[in-house]
Protein backbone atom coordinates (compact mmCIF):
# COMPACT_ATOMS: atom_id res chain seq x y z
CA UNK A 1 0.00 0.00 0.00
CA UNK A 2 1.35 3.38 -1.06
CA UNK A 3 0.40 6.40 1.03
CA UNK A 4 0.48 9.51 -1.13
CA UNK A 5 1.21 12.93 0.37
CA UNK A 6 0.13 15.53 -2.15
CA UNK A 7 1.88 18.26 -0.16
CA UNK A 8 5.24 16.63 -0.89
CA UNK A 9 4.94 16.74 -4.68
CA UNK A 10 1.49 17.72 -5.99
CA UNK A 11 2.12 17.18 -9.70
CA UNK A 12 3.64 13.75 -9.09
CA UNK A 13 0.86 12.80 -6.69
CA UNK A 14 -1.81 13.85 -9.18
CA UNK A 15 -0.18 11.96 -12.05
CA UNK A 16 0.13 8.81 -9.92
CA UNK A 17 -3.52 9.08 -8.81
CA UNK A 18 -4.72 9.46 -12.39
CA UNK A 19 -2.59 6.56 -13.66
CA UNK A 20 -3.91 4.29 -10.90
CA UNK A 21 -7.52 5.36 -11.59
CA UNK A 22 -7.29 4.43 -15.29
CA UNK A 23 -5.63 1.06 -14.60
CA UNK A 24 -2.27 2.01 -16.11
CA UNK A 25 -0.28 -0.12 -13.64
CA UNK A 26 -2.41 -3.26 -14.05
CA UNK A 27 -0.12 -6.09 -15.26
CA UNK A 28 2.89 -3.74 -15.03
CA UNK A 29 6.27 -5.38 -14.29
CA UNK A 30 9.08 -4.27 -11.97
CA UNK A 31 11.69 -4.20 -14.73
CA UNK A 32 14.71 -2.73 -12.92
CA UNK A 33 15.58 -3.84 -9.39
CA UNK A 34 18.94 -3.14 -7.81
CA UNK A 35 19.71 -4.42 -4.30
CA UNK A 36 20.25 -1.60 -1.83
CA UNK A 37 19.19 1.05 -4.35
CA UNK A 38 15.67 0.84 -5.78
CA UNK A 39 13.05 -1.00 -7.81
CA UNK A 40 11.60 0.65 -10.92
CA UNK A 41 8.33 0.14 -12.79
CA UNK A 42 5.87 2.11 -14.89
CA UNK A 43 6.24 1.03 -18.51
CA UNK A 44 2.90 -0.41 -19.55
CA UNK A 45 2.73 -4.07 -20.49
CA UNK A 46 0.68 -2.96 -23.50
CA UNK A 47 2.69 -1.28 -26.30
CA UNK A 48 -0.20 0.91 -27.50
CA UNK A 49 -0.59 2.33 -24.00
CA UNK A 50 3.16 2.98 -23.74
CA UNK A 51 3.07 4.90 -27.04
CA UNK A 52 0.21 7.07 -25.79
CA UNK A 53 2.00 8.07 -22.58
CA UNK A 54 5.61 8.22 -23.75
CA UNK A 55 5.61 11.98 -24.43
CA UNK A 56 3.02 12.94 -21.77
CA UNK A 57 5.45 14.71 -19.48
CA UNK A 58 4.73 16.65 -16.32
CA UNK A 59 6.72 19.50 -14.86
CA UNK A 60 9.05 18.93 -11.95
CA UNK A 61 7.94 19.28 -8.36
CA UNK A 62 10.18 20.92 -5.79
CA UNK A 63 11.90 18.29 -3.64
CA UNK A 64 10.57 18.77 -0.11
CA UNK A 65 11.04 15.22 1.23
CA UNK A 66 14.06 12.95 0.94
CA UNK A 67 14.41 9.70 -1.03
CA UNK A 68 14.59 7.47 2.04
CA UNK A 69 13.75 3.74 2.18
CA UNK A 70 10.19 3.07 1.06
CA UNK A 71 9.69 6.43 -0.63
CA UNK A 72 8.24 6.49 -4.14
CA UNK A 73 9.33 9.00 -6.79
CA UNK A 74 9.01 9.47 -10.53
CA UNK A 75 12.04 8.63 -12.64
CA UNK A 76 13.32 11.41 -14.87
CA UNK A 77 15.61 11.82 -17.85
CA UNK A 78 16.30 15.46 -17.00
CA UNK A 79 14.26 18.53 -16.13
CA UNK A 80 10.49 18.28 -16.71
CA UNK A 81 10.60 14.78 -18.24
CA UNK A 82 8.51 12.74 -15.78
CA UNK A 83 5.96 10.49 -17.48
CA UNK A 84 4.88 7.13 -16.00
CA UNK A 85 8.02 5.48 -14.63
CA UNK A 86 8.44 5.30 -10.86
CA UNK A 87 10.86 3.88 -8.36
CA UNK A 88 10.67 2.82 -4.74
CA UNK A 89 13.86 3.34 -2.76
CA UNK A 90 15.34 0.33 -0.99
CA UNK A 91 18.00 2.36 0.80
CA UNK A 92 18.89 5.92 1.71
CA UNK A 93 18.92 7.61 -1.68
CA UNK A 94 19.08 11.16 -0.37
CA UNK A 95 21.82 11.83 -2.94
CA UNK A 96 18.98 11.89 -5.51
CA UNK A 97 17.24 14.81 -3.78
CA UNK A 98 19.54 17.39 -5.38
CA UNK A 99 18.92 15.82 -8.79
CA UNK A 100 15.20 16.66 -8.70
CA UNK A 101 13.72 13.29 -7.74
CA UNK A 102 10.73 14.40 -5.64
CA UNK A 103 9.08 11.71 -3.51
CA UNK A 104 5.29 12.00 -3.44
CA UNK A 105 4.56 9.08 -1.14
CA UNK A 106 5.83 6.09 0.75
CA UNK A 107 5.11 2.43 1.23
CA UNK A 108 2.72 2.38 4.18
CA UNK A 109 2.25 -1.40 4.24
CA UNK A 110 4.09 -4.19 2.49
CA UNK A 111 7.70 -3.03 2.35
CA UNK A 112 8.63 -6.67 2.94
CA UNK A 113 6.91 -7.44 -0.37
CA UNK A 114 8.85 -4.66 -2.12
CA UNK A 115 12.11 -6.03 -0.68
CA UNK A 116 11.23 -9.53 -1.91
CA UNK A 117 10.89 -8.51 -5.60
CA UNK A 118 13.26 -10.30 -7.95
CA UNK A 119 16.56 -8.41 -8.27
CA UNK A 120 18.50 -11.07 -10.17
CA UNK A 121 18.54 -9.25 -13.50
CA UNK A 122 19.91 -6.05 -11.99
CA UNK A 123 20.50 -2.94 -14.06
CA UNK A 124 18.67 -2.44 -17.35
CA UNK A 125 20.39 -3.03 -20.67
CA UNK A 126 22.72 -1.93 -22.09
CA UNK A 127 24.53 -1.28 -18.78
CA UNK A 128 23.35 -4.53 -17.19
CA UNK A 129 21.61 -7.83 -17.80
CA UNK A 130 18.10 -6.48 -17.23
CA UNK A 131 15.41 -5.65 -19.76
CA UNK A 132 15.91 -3.01 -22.42
CA UNK A 133 13.39 -0.23 -21.84
CA UNK A 134 12.89 0.40 -25.56
CA UNK A 135 12.01 -3.26 -26.06
CA UNK A 136 9.52 -3.10 -23.19
CA UNK A 137 7.86 -0.09 -24.82
CA UNK A 138 7.73 -1.78 -28.23
CA UNK A 139 6.76 -5.31 -27.15
CA UNK A 140 5.35 -4.93 -23.64
CA UNK A 141 4.84 -7.93 -21.41
CA UNK A 142 5.35 -10.35 -24.31
CA UNK A 143 9.04 -9.33 -24.34
CA UNK A 144 9.37 -9.43 -20.55
CA UNK A 145 7.67 -12.80 -20.14
CA UNK A 146 9.77 -14.34 -22.92
CA UNK A 147 13.18 -12.96 -21.93
CA UNK A 148 12.80 -12.18 -18.20
CA UNK A 149 10.33 -14.70 -16.77
CA UNK A 150 11.35 -14.16 -13.14
CA UNK A 151 10.25 -10.52 -12.99
CA UNK A 152 7.56 -9.68 -10.50
CA UNK A 153 4.64 -7.45 -11.38
CA UNK A 154 1.50 -5.70 -10.27
CA UNK A 155 -1.74 -7.60 -10.79
CA UNK A 156 -3.89 -4.50 -10.34
CA UNK A 157 -3.74 -1.15 -8.57
CA UNK A 158 -6.60 0.81 -7.06
CA UNK A 159 -7.23 3.89 -4.96
CA UNK A 160 -8.29 3.21 -1.38
CA UNK A 161 -10.57 5.72 0.24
Amino acid sequence: MIEVSRGWAPLGADRFFNLVKIGFFDRCKFFRAIDGFMVQFGISGYPAVSRTWREATISDDKVVESNRPGRISFATAGPNTRTTQLFISYGDNSRLDGMGFAPFGQVAEGMEVVRSLHTGYGESAPSGRGPDQGSIQRRGNAYLEEKFPLLDGIVSASVAS
